[in-house]
């Protein structure tokens, strides 16, 4: 029966080209090899983007790069580079971001479900829209000076924390929005 099943889903899918080779859709450059080779492409929300599910990328330099709705979901992403990506509509569901580098990349619109940051530099970063779960872990997280968190919600220990952060301070340089502001804290 399950063989039926998945002979009728099989069936019934398109595939389409991988989201490297769609314009403006994210992970176009060579130095992107690894995302493109960890794993498929998909459709989601008529788009085509690239799935690195489950695939090591500790220590990858995506400076600068646009991966944009790149889905980055259950991958151990540990002292990577992403300074300055686009990454607006991306997916860290589940993924282990400890210590990499988000400094003036813009996340907006991201998933971050029970995604950990632990060391991560989220510096100028613009986290508005990201869809955040109570899972989601910034214990230990290193900056967030400069970060627009705005019409992100956070669960209440979560904000408490954030607020309480020393680096909790700034404003976003692309955005013009304090930080404090936009994670609500109480002055």
């Amino acid at each position: 029966m399950a063989a039926v099943a998945a002979f009728a889903l099989v069936s019934t899918l398109s595939f389409t080209e991988p989201a490297f080779a769609v314009e403006g859709g994210g992970a176009t450059t060579a130095a992107n090899a690894k995302i493109t080779t960890g794993g498929a492409s998909t459709l989601q929300s008529g788009r085509t983007i690239a799935i690195t599910r489950g695939v090591n990328l500790d220590r990858s330099d995506f400076s600068n790069q646009n991966l944009k709705g790149v889905a980055f979901q259950q991958s151990i992403v540990r002292d990577s580079n992403f300074k300055g990506c686009n990454l607006y509509g991306s997916s860290f569901f589940d993924a282990t971001l400890d210590g990499s580098n988000f400094e003036d990349a813009d996340m907006s619109l991201s998933n971050v479900e029970m995604a950990q940051f632990n060391r991560a530099n989220l510096h100028n970063t613009i986290m508005r829209e990201v869809y955040v779960s109570g899972s989601t872990l910034f214990e230990g997280i290193k900056d967030i000076e400069g970060s627009d968190w705005s019409e992100t919600y956070l669960r209440a220990d979560q904000k408490k924390l954030l607020c309480e952060h020393p680096t909790s301070k700034g404003t976003n340089p692309v955005t013009g929005v304090n930080t404090r502001e936009s994670l609500m804290c109480k002055d």
